[in-house]
């Protein structure tokens, strides 16, 4: 396994993870999604986790023959319609709670900074969805407070902290606890984490290599 060849050390962690792409296989399965959040360098994870379930990563990904269909019928100019079909790919639904600057900064002025991600969970999370929830120290209150109200809508919570844990890996379905204290080492660590989640998900409902 490419995960363990290059990073050993990840070993303990295998089994969260493991669980995890179950989960996430079996809710993308069930027509949900992810969403997922973070702060400062765990919020350009967020942004970076989403971005490869929302395009292809390794794998092909053509668009359904209904859609495709439908567009050749919505578009007067078929080249245009072709162009598009040919282009598009087919996506794995993901929202980073990250992504919406005019929403977040309104909230967090008029309201409570600390619920700025809980009241996007409000939003959007549905039963069923997954919740990578992301913090070194697994104290973030933001974090912890979206994941509450996650849980409170059946969506279920997993976590990428360090090897502390903290507060979110005792609330969270499954904790992935990299193993690592400083904050950049564990960084260091959650990107070949989430990008070996990404491939395997991926893997799963895609076959052909680009």
């Amino acid at each position: 396994m490419y995960l363990l060849d290059k990073y050993p050390m990840l070993e303990n962690c295998m089994d969260s993870i493991n669980t995890s792409i179950k989960e996430i296989i079996s809710s993308y399965e069930s027509g949900c999604k992810i969403l997922t959040a973070g702060n400062g360098g765990s919020a350009s994870d967020s942004e970076h986790i989403a971005g490869e379930f929302l395009k292809s990563f390794v794998k092909k990904r053509p668009i359904d023959k209904s859609i495709a269909s439908s567009i050749l019928e919505a578009s007067e100019d078929k080249e245009m319609g072709q162009y598009i079909i040919n282009n598009l790919e087919k996506p794995l639904e993901a929202i980073a709670l990250t992504s919406h600057p005019s929403m977040t900064t309104a909230f967090i002025n008029d309201k409570e900074p600390y619920l700025v991600f809980a009241q996007q969970m409000l939003a959007f999370g549905k039963k069923g969805d997954i919740f990578l929830a992301i913090s070194t120290s697994g104290n973030a209150k933001n974090i912890i407070l979206a994941s509450i109200v996650a849980k409170s809508l059946g969506v279920k919570v997993v976590s990428l902290t360090g090897e502390h844990g903290g507060k979110l890996a005792l609330l969270s379905d499954i904790a992935i606890k990299a193993p690592a204290i400083e904050t950049y080492q564990i960084q260091e660590y959650h990107l070949p984490i989430y990008h070996h989640i990404c491939l395997e998900v991926e893997a799963h409902f895609f076959k052909e290599n680009r």
